[in-house]
């Protein structure tokens, strides 16, 4: 029997957390319920959680088999709950806590005569995969021999909105935390570097000059030299000469001293040439992109603003990167145009104008001003604005020009009452939609209408009818949806019911440039494309020009890639020019040696049920019977069907008779095409057209 109590003893312990004997558990939350803790609300529920909650990421860092968990429910719910009073009988508090990093909102507070005298927020920020609970602790010297009590709120609704906590404890032996740490450095060279690792613990970052904050994000900063995935770099030039103090939250000497400055980005060799690496598409140089925003032209740069996270390969800190083109096709990243002012507050979608006519005041010298507007997640629509054509921006005092509840806004000039217009998301009466605002100035701003239906990001331009200034509509869109209409210089008016679209697949937010020259649209989207295991993540589609067409179903939107293209092209392939054939047994091919092409071929679809493209093992088919192309309503004309394939690294861009339909899609067989074989199912069909071009780099100049 001794041997079975020695072993059931040595199980408890490895079960249960370990304290000193001295030490006063104040909860564990081992049991069937919270005991004298009061819950309200329905974030906690009856009783501790047992782990991890439905639909959550996997929490892990408690101790035992129960924890104080507030995702019951998911995010949205919200709740309290507090502890009955405690004596402190010693000089600590410790416990567990992990959960959204939201303060004051998903917190751990410490009340003293019902008022809060210790807070401890969660940790975890949008940027987090994963959950876990880290130490926490309190001093508690000044409030020994008296009655406190805790309490655990969530208040949040939104992403992170929970709140993990475990093993509340009592003692006198002070716990051993990760500390903040501190580094001082004279700014000499042109970048900041931090050692990325994507499953390392998420570091809080602040730069320091003069004692004012400059910039602040989070990063997972690796542990050690041979855990760094890759190397994120801050842009120096604004700080250039002066000292600065940076301080790193939970991060370890050996992280702090593989921080450094530098002039050059470690492994530029490898730059732009990586496995993933779209070589005809823009993609940022490393970390995070997803939709582009404050897309102008102005005296031959096309400037390409975006969402950015320069510090991971996921979602967070958002700030605007940048990257300008003199002719669509070939890109220069330049440093950050708008970084987010505080963790709180991001630099999320928006768009940029040229005020020609300064009619806002902000010109000083001979260029013209590019203002940039975006929503600040902590306050509105904000504006700034460049006198060195886009190079940096001053933030305008008075912001922000609009605070409501929408965000993405889009502004453009309306000339024929010489005013600016706003088009942004803005829910009304519990309906999503499209708000107008206008302005004389850019600077004082008025609502005008509101039109339901729209989401995110939405996007407004005339564009003439067939190619026919003389017949123009408006296009009003949000993703990959649109209407049709008039536009008054207030409100829209479409002149359809629904919605129609011309993008599918992995095309997500496109958004057109402002002031692009020869009337043309230039239209980008976001190509959400998972990049694994490179230094980047996401990327965008080609550049493509949007046109208005009749149709036998009405007036479309038809978008297909730019002609800029051709500066591209190298040596082509093709087929016979004639009528091929094609059946069950009989197909035409092209044998290739490029990885990137672009790729025409026509069909006559004849009696085949699919017609289609086998291109090095990734397949394009074209069903006859449902008239779909890869899921995307498509109708032959005259019997035939037009495709064209941009095919780069990661992705394909499908495009269909003209671009009455676009689709982005990754390459599910990637490396060398080899082959292109088109084929037909079902019955005969013919082959009038397939060519290839191969693909020059952008670059590789």
């Amino acid at each position: 029997m001794s041997r079975y109590f020695a072993l059931a003893v040595v199980m408890l312990a490895f079960a249960l957390p370990l304290v000193a004997a001295d030490d006063i558990v104040v909860a564990d939350f081992e049991g069937e319920s919270y005991g004298k803790w009061q819950s309200s609300g329905e974030a906690f529920g009856a009783k501790p959680a047992a782990g991890t909650l439905q639909m959550q990421l996997p929490v892990s860092g408690f101790r035992g088999a129960g924890l104080v968990n507030s995702y019951r429910g998911g995010d949205k719910t919200k709740g309290t709950l507090t502890s009955p009073p405690i004596l402190v009988q010693r000089r600590y508090l410790s416990f567990l806590v992990g959960g959204g990093g939201h303060q004051d909102r998903t917190c751990v507070n410490l009340l003293h005569d019902g008022k809060v005298v210790r807070t401890r927020t969660g940790a975890h920020h949008p940027t987090e995969r994963r959950e876990k609970l880290e130490p926490a602790m309190w001093d508690l010297k000044d409030l020994l021999g008296q009655s406190v009590s805790i309490q655990i709120v969530d208040k949040a609704s939104g992403s992170w909105g929970h709140i993990n906590v475990d093993h509340i404890v009592l003692t006198d032996k002070k716990p051993q935390l990760p500390v903040a740490q501190t580094k001082r450095l004279v700014l000499s060279k042109n970048y900041l570097l931090f050692p990325i690792h994507e499953e390392a613990t998420t570091c809080a970052v602040d730069l320091m000059i003069n004692g004012v904050k400059v910039r602040e994000f989070d990063a997972r900063l690796a542990p050690t030299i041979d855990k760094i995935d890759f190397w994120a770099f801050l842009d120096l030039s604004p700080f250039q000469g002066r000292e600065a103090r940076f301080e790193l939250s939970r991060a370890t000497e050996k992280t702090l001293a593989l921080i450094q400055t530098a002039d050059e980005i470690p492994a530029t060799s490898h730059l732009y040439d990586e496995p993933l690496r779209p070589q005809f598409h823009f993609s940022q140089r490393v970390g995070w992109n997803n939709c582009p925003n404050g897309m102008v032209h102005y005296d031959g740069e096309w400037h390409l603003f975006f969402q950015h996270n320069p510090y991971g390969r996921g979602w967070g800190n958002m700030q605007w990167g940048h990257a300008v083109s003199t002719d669509l096709v070939h890109w220069e990243q330049l440093p950050v145009a708008i970084y987010n002012k505080s963790r709180g507050d991001w630099a999320f979608s928006g768009s940029a104008i040229v005020d020609v006519d300064n009619t806002a005041g902000w010109q000083t010298g001979e260029e013209k001003v590019i203002v940039a507007c975006w929503t600040s997640t902590g306050r509105g629509e904000c504006i700034a604005y460049s006198n060195d054509r886009g190079r940096t921006f001053t933030e305008y005092e008075g912001n922000p020009v609009v605070k409501h509840a929408g965000r993405d806004p889009k502004i453009f000039w309306y000339a024929a009452g010489r005013h600016w217009v706003m088009a942004v998301f803005q829910e009304q009466k519990g309906r999503g939609g499209t708000a107008f605002y206008v302005s004389k100035n850019l600077k004082h701003w008025e609502f005008s209408s509101h039109i339901g239906g729209n989401g995110a990001c939405p996007e407004i331009y005339p564009l003439p009818v067939d190619g026919q200034p003389s017949n123009s509509r408006w296009v009003l869109s949000s993703g990959s949806r649109y209407m049709v209409g008039d536009f008054d210089g207030r409100s829209f008016k479409p002149a359809h019911k629904g919605t129609h679209r011309v993008h599918y697949g992995r095309c997500a937010t496109p958004q057109t440039f402002n002031h692009a020259p020869d009337g043309r649209r230039i239209q980008i989207g976001w190509a959400s494309i998972p990049m694994e295991r490179m230094p980047f993540n996401q990327t965008f589609t080609f550049p493509h020009n949007l046109t208005l067409r009749t149709t036998d179903d009405g007036v479309r939107l038809f978008a297909q890639p730019v002609r800029e293209i051709e500066q591209l092209y190298g040596r082509q392939y093709q087929i016979e020019a004639g009528r091929h054939a094609l059946a069950e047994n009989a197909s035409e091919e092209l044998v290739l040696g490029a990885e990137t092409i672009d790729l025409h071929a026509v069909f006559e679809i004849g009696q085949a049920k699919k017609v289609g493209l086998n291109i090095g093992g990734n397949l394009v088919v074209y069903d006859v019977l449902k008239q779909q192309l890869q899921g995307a309503r498509v109708r032959s004309q005259e019997g035939r069907i037009a495709i064209r394939v941009l095919v780069d690294r990661p992705m394909l861009e499908i495009i269909a008779n003209r671009g009455s339909v676009s689709i982005t899609a990754p390459r599910a067989k990637r490396g060398n095409v080899g082959k292109v074989i088109a084929f037909a199912e079902g019955g005969q069909a013919w082959l009038r057209e397939l060519r290839a071009y191969e693909l020059k780099s952008i670059w590789k100049r």
